[in-house]
């Protein structure tokens, strides 16, 4: 389903300022797998995600999604196989149109939108059963102002806007990290029910190391642009968080203290 090949991302390449950001990841989905995604602040993460989305292009190796190369194509053109929810709830919405407008932009992901965008009757049908599922009332609220929304409910209309036409890969980036935590419960029970209901191929880059090995069916640590711990099965089973930074320990010769990644548990 998803293929990340020999990754290689270079950041100010030949100057004193270089990073290398990804060093040869590889990385394969199959369909249907929820992956969790982990590790410090610049280990690579969030660009590992912007490689997939298409919003930076690698330096070397291939992107292959539901057997398309995606390697040079761009974020637009990879719309209509990879949806993403960012951190920021304000991100992906816009706040001057109504939630009905938001999700015919939703509709027409990665296709041309002509000069009008119409909200017709059975789209607000349809509208209305996607909205239903998070027991929030928006169903009821096509018309307002998205910027009248609270950032939780910003953050779950995003999530029905990503998942409207069914991805391929659907990636989410830290996205209740903006949250109080009793609205990112909430945003995180909607994506599981989500998830589950499209069956999607999920990418989800998260600092809490309780969600990490809770949430999907495999969990990867990443450290300095590269995949370092892979865990899935039986061996992710049971697994508390001293077992997953012990095995961080044990694989990257050092252990994770005064960090970010940390402040979750």
């Amino acid at each position: 389903m998803l293929k990340v090949i020999g990754g290689v991302k270079v950041f100010n390449k030949g100057t004193i300022n270089e990073k290398v950001a990804l060093r040869g990841v590889n990385l394969e989905m199959d369909k249907g797998e929820f992956i969790t995604v982990i590790g410090s602040n610049g280990a690579g993460k969030s660009t590992l995600l912007n490689v997939i989305a298409g919003n930076l292009i690698l330096d070397q190796g291939q992107v292959i999604v539901d057997d398309k190369d995606l390697t040079n194509k761009s974020d637009h053109q990879r719309a209509n196989l990879i949806s993403r929810v960012f951190q920021d709830p304000l991100q992906g919405t816009a706040a001057s149109m109504t939630i009905a407008e938001n999700l015919v932009l939703a509709l027409k992901r990665g296709s041309r939108l002509g000069l009008g965008i119409g909200v017709k009757a059975a789209r607000r049908k349809k509208f209305q059963e996607a909205l239903s599922i998070l027991n929030l009332g928006l169903e009821d609220r096509l018309d307002d102002k998205v910027g009248l929304l609270s950032g939780g409910q910003r953050q779950a209309l995003t999530l029905i806007m990503a998942t409207l036409q069914k991805p391929k890969v659907l990636l989410l980036d830290e996205h209740t990290a903006a949250l109080d935590p009793k609205t990112a419960q909430n945003i995180i029970e909607i994506t599981q029910k989500l998830v589950k209901r499209h069956e999607l191929t999920t990418l989800m880059v998260t600092h809490d190391l309780d969600h990490a090995i809770e949430l999907g069916t495999r969990t990867i640590m990443m450290n300095n642009g590269n995949i370092i711990l892979d865990v899935k099965g039986e061996e992710r089973e049971g697994m508390t968080i001293d077992d997953l930074l012990d095995k961080f320990t044990k694989v990257s010769g050092h252990r994770l203290t005064n960090d970010r990644i940390l402040l979750a548990q």
